[in-house]
């Protein structure tokens, strides 16, 4: 339940048509997962209600939503809640084959809210169409895509496009150092 789930819960809330049933998040207990839905830096308070109201639940706008806590996809119950959608967002099972996992234990689809490998990718408003009913697992491709892809394709199908050159300036993400300090991934990694 880090910050895309999050912001993906926030919107989600909005929409008649999507009901949140479940989360999953081996890391943090669940007045911390209340506490940083509820607070968020960059898009403020939430505006409705949100109480953990046991271990393995919150109540968010008065709906209920079961708290899973496990590292292995395979593990989690998501056919116990009856989640058919599952949105993969921890950047770790960005393959077909790692965010299939989530089907073992009964989501029927699984968005990866990353680039894949090898997954089909789809970016709103430039090929959404293209959607298949038959696909489970799509991704919804990378946040400067995102950014880019809908601008680029506005620009090529009205002008067209011979070459292009694009600097992104990117906020820092959460595995990102706000300050130099050590890396265990990288050297690189570890300077702001």
């Amino acid at each position: 339940f880090g910050r895309i789930g999050r912001l993906v819960m926030r919107a989600a809330q909005n929409d008649p048509m999507v009901q949140i049933v479940a989360v999953n998040d081996p890391f943090i207990p669940t007045n911390y997962m209340e506490y940083m839905f509820k607070y968020d830096t960059v898009h403020g308070t939430y505006s409705g209600s949100v109480n953990k109201t046991a271990e393995d639940e919150l109540t968010i706008d008065g709906k209920p939503i079961k708290v899973f806590g496990q590292m292995d996809p395979t593990k989690i119950e998501w056919g116990s809640v009856g989640a058919d959608y599952v949105i993969e967002s921890t950047g770790v099972f960005t393959s077909i084959e790692g965010a299939s996992k989530h089907m073992v234990g009964g989501a029927k689809k699984v968005i990866i809210s990353a680039p894949s490998g090898d997954a089909p990718m789809f970016v709103m408003g430039v090929n959404q169409e293209k959607y298949e009913n038959s696909m489970d697992i799509v991704s919804n491709a990378s946040c400067t895509t995102n950014c880019l892809a809908p601008l680029t394709k506005v620009i090529n199908d009205e002008f067209g496009i011979t070459e292009g050159l694009m600097t992104t300036v990117h906020a820092v993400t959460a595995t990102q150092q706000t300050v130099d300090g050590p890396s265990q991934k990288d050297w690189r990694g570890g300077r702001a």
